[in-house]
């Protein structure tokens, strides 16, 4: 079953940054949208910033100008740069994969990201 790996979490002070990881050696990423997710305790998942075919990024209003996503897909892996780090983006962050033809949709079990001063 393939399950993706991310890395990179960690407890930081606001202000600072961390750059999130996501790979897996079974699935091809350049078939793939790319998503990165995170849930904060006692909150629904909630959509944080995808990249698409050509490279097309989007973002969620509340990490638009802090995070940047991207892609290597040589290495099959993609980031999250996350700079200006607040207190509410505390949360496990999950990375997704959708092939692009079959659709299927596959996860990783996530990296803990702790904000605090």
């Amino acid at each position: 079953q393939v399950q993706l790996v991310e890395s990179g979490g960690g407890l930081v002070q606001p202000g600072e940054s961390l750059r999130l990881s996501c790979a897996d050696s079974r699935i091809s990423f350049s078939m793939c949208d790319m998503g990165w997710y995170r849930q904060a305790p006692g909150k629904q998942r909630e959509w944080v910033a995808s990249i698409i075919s050509g490279g097309i990024t989007n973002y969620a209003d509340s990490v638009k100008g802090r995070f940047t996503i991207s892609r290597d897909d040589a290495k099959n892996t993609v980031y999250l740069q996350m700079n200006n780090l607040k207190l509410e983006d505390t949360a496990v962050y999950s990375c997704n994969a959708q092939n692009r033809l079959s659709r299927r949709s596959y996860w990783g079990q996530g990296t803990q990201v702790t904000v605090s001063s």
